[in-house]
């Protein structure tokens, strides 16, 4: 069920420019490829959060949020592609790079990961593809 501040959320996180991707894998077969790899056409600095990869997108992996942050500056939206139980803890990783945002992708819901956010008053979006809200709002 869609919230009613998620649109205009969605939109202050679409103005953001630089996504990290946590859980971003190297296959190109995996949804968080495509969805990345998409957002990157469209003008995004995707930043791959991942302890498992080297390059992924003709980005270096970072092995956290924290590496991703202390490497390349702010962070606007962190993009998850995680297990619904691992996504309290990468909100609070979000809150402390200072992350503006946190997106949970489509099939992704954490109560707790909400409570979170919007405690620290940051957006947040859970259950929607950050691709399609993308390519809907051009």
């Amino acid at each position: 069920m869609q919230r009613a501040d998620d649109d205009a959320a969605i939109g202050r996180m679409l103005a953001g420019r630089r996504i990290a991707v946590v859980g971003l894998s190297d296959d190109p077969a995996r949804p968080s490829f495509g969805v990345s790899a998409h957002m990157q056409r469209a003008g995004y600095t995707i930043l791959p959060v991942n302890p498992n990869g080297r390059m992924v997108l003709g980005q270096p992996c970072h092995p956290t949020l924290a590496a991703a942050a202390a490497a390349v500056g702010p962070i606007d939206v962190v993009n998850v592609f995680r297990r619904p139980l691992a996504c309290a803890q990468v909100v609070r990783d979000a809150i402390a790079v200072g992350a503006k945002g946190v997106w949970l992708q489509s099939g992704i819901v954490n109560d707790e990961a909400e409570r979170l956010a919007a405690e620290a008053g940051i957006d947040f979006v859970q259950d929607r593809c950050i691709m399609v809200e993308q390519m809907r709002r051009g």
